[in-house]
């Protein structure tokens, strides 16, 4: 099966015409440039160059929200794009948006220049949370623009965040339950930060606000990614992508951020079904796992590993090819 690739165009928060709660896009992205038809190119030129045959690429707009860019400006960006479909050296592009920036006439300009994802900012499905966060739109306009999106023929994914003002273990489940309700091919679980300049700043500051801990989030996207996996929707990403600057309390001032929070959770996934499975008594354990599941299963910084030989007192973790993903064999000794 080829390997897949974006190759991403960050663009700023130009298109955005609603302000979050939770939302500094320059401080996320770490960009505020809008980028050039000539900078698009040199960047899309410079990636081809060190991908490997075999792969399936998409350019890949993300950052802000395409569709909320006038359209002379969308159709610029994209027909940059699509003149790399036209030569035969991607496949396809994939773009970002709001629920709320999904009409009839973006979708048909989309579809001309061959869009094939639709990435939208979900972020929660319940209500309240939408308003407290002011996101400016409803779940139902999510379930409209999803419901929009697949009778054009679009891949669709949605991404959610969990630990918004209001938000529940049961929403944020819930949540996840309305995007495989809304038949979502992919999907993002991302926690939420509090990052400088933000009215989430202010709320925090005020103790009107208080993030989840990073053991709670964890907990909570276990849960979420296994109910994904279990109904075979794609998960993109856990966390957002590893940033320096979130390492600072100047940017990032409070909530669940970790460079690796997506081990942490699929660590902790092993755990449990190692817990499951096993008895534990001391001796001797060898256990296999497929090629790709062996760093979740040894765990983050081997913490898994560490765990397991504290109960057994003995503990070898070997990659098995034979072996699906998510399957594990053991044997004592």
């Amino acid at each position: 099966m080829p390997n897949h690739v974006n190759i991403p165009i960050f663009l700023p928060e130009i298109a955005c015409k609603n302000q979050c709660v939770f939302c500094n896009q320059q401080k996320i992205t770490g960009t505020k440039h809008i980028p050039s038809a000539q900078e698009i190119n040199s960047k899309i030129a410079l990636h081809l160059s060190t991908i490997a045959p075999d792969t399936t690429i998409q350019i890949a707009f993300f950052g802000g929200s395409f569709t909320g860019l006038p359209l002379q400006l969308q159709e610029q960006y994209l027909g940059i794009a699509y003149s790399y479909i036209a030569q035969g050296h991607v496949s396809g592009i994939r773009i970002s948006t709001r629920p709320d920036y999904i009409t009839e006439t973006n979708l048909q300009l989309l579809k001309k220049y061959g869009v094939q994802d639709i990435e939208l900012g979900a972020q929660s499905f319940d209500d309240e949370v939408l308003r407290l966060s002011k996101r400016g739109h409803s779940s139902d306009t999510i379930r409209n623009a999803a419901r929009m999106i697949h009778e054009h023929g679009f891949s669709l994914g949605l991404q959610m965040m969990i630990g918004l003002p209001g938000d529940t273990y049961s929403k944020a489940m819930n949540t996840a339950e309305s995007i495989i309700d809304c038949k979502a091919e992919s999907t993002r679980i991302y926690p939420c930060l509090v990052i400088a300049n933000t009215e989430l700043a202010r709320l925090y500051a005020s103790k009107q606000y208080t993030p989840l801990d990073l053991q709670t989030a964890v907990l909570w996207s276990v849960d979420i990614y296994s109910l994904f996996e279990k109904n075979a929707i794609t998960v993109l990403r856990v966390g957002l992508h590893p940033n320096k600057d979130f390492e600072s309390t100047d940017i990032c001032i409070s909530g669940p951020y970790h460079p690796s929070f997506k081990q942490l959770v699929c660590s902790e996934i092993w755990r449990q079904r190692f817990l499951e499975k096993l008895t534990f008594k001391k001796g001797k354990l060898q256990i296999e796992v497929s090629p790709s599941d062996i760093a979740h299963a040894v765990g983050y910084e081997s913490s898994n590993k560490t765990w397991l030989r504290s109960k057994f007192g003995w503990i070898s973790i070997h990659a098995n090819p034979t072996l699906q993903h998510n399957e594990f064999t053991y044997r004592y000794y």
